[in-house]
């Protein structure tokens, strides 16, 4: 269980989030929801050390979750479009290789090339692990963003709008395998989402924000609606 605790964040005299409660299970796909400047994404920011809390804890399994636990897959995909797909994906290893093996792809070692390899498969893009970034589309890329989050071998999976810049048949391709991801590795992952739609079919539960603070928790099926109509949201319990 990852639990998000009391998170506050705040920029200069504005703040953002209102001391946020969070959790989600192992296992579990939870889809965070609500308009723009809501907090979604400083939410998830601030769970994974990248922005600055004026309070709050994050806990994993009851004890204080190190960063290295959480993997970050984000909106700009940030491949090296000119290195090759497998060079990219053993990439998300750097944080746990020695100094001399990260600081050239020829120099990675054998047996974290098997593994990179072994996470294109799951994401079902072994067959183009020599190919250049570059040359893939739009929903690949973002696959392979995937593959390479998993090989820092993370117990917490982060997508900060994973699918904003994607057409609807990658963005389910890729949603579908973020609950993949979930139910038969164990990983909690927690998907920032700018489309109900979407959650309503991949996510396990869905939270919503507004205005920096939980406005509901839920299956996403009784509640992606009620978060877009203003005079019956729910109130957070």
């Amino acid at each position: 269980m990852l639990t998000l605790t009391a998170i506050t964040v705040r920029y200069g005299d504005r703040q953002v989030l209102h001391g946020v409660d969070v959790s989600v299970a192992r296992g579990e796909l939870l889809a965070v929801l609500g308009a723009n400047g809501s907090g979604k994404s400083t939410l998830l920011r601030a769970a994974a050390g990248l922005e600055p809390m004026a309070a709050g804890e994050v806990t994993l399994d009851g004890a204080t979750c190190d960063p290295l636990d959480i993997a970050m897959v984000f909106q700009h995909i940030h491949l090296v479009r000119r290195r090759t797909v497998l060079d990219n994906v053993c990439a998300g290893a750097l944080g746990r290789l020695p100094l001399h093996h990260s600081l050239h792809p020829a120099l990675f070692p054998k047996d974290l090339r098997e593994e990179a390899m072994a996470c294109l498969d799951r994401v079902g893009l072994a067959d183009r692990a020599h190919d250049r970034a570059g040359r893939l589309s739009g929903g690949q890329q973002q696959r392979v963003a995937v593959a390479r989050a998993l090989c820092q071998r993370p117990r917490v999976l982060f997508a900060d709008e994973p699918v904003s810049a994607l057409d609807p048949a990658a963005s389910d391709q890729v949603l579908g395998l973020l609950a993949e991801l979930a139910h038969e590795e164990n990983l909690a992952v927690l998907a920032v989402l700018h489309q109900p739609s979407l959650a309503a079919r991949h996510a396990d539960r869905v939270v919503g924000l507004r205005e920096g603070r939980v406005a509901l928790d839920g299956p996403p099926q009784d509640n992606v609606d009620i978060l877009y109509q203003p005079t019956t949201v729910k109130a957070a319990s």
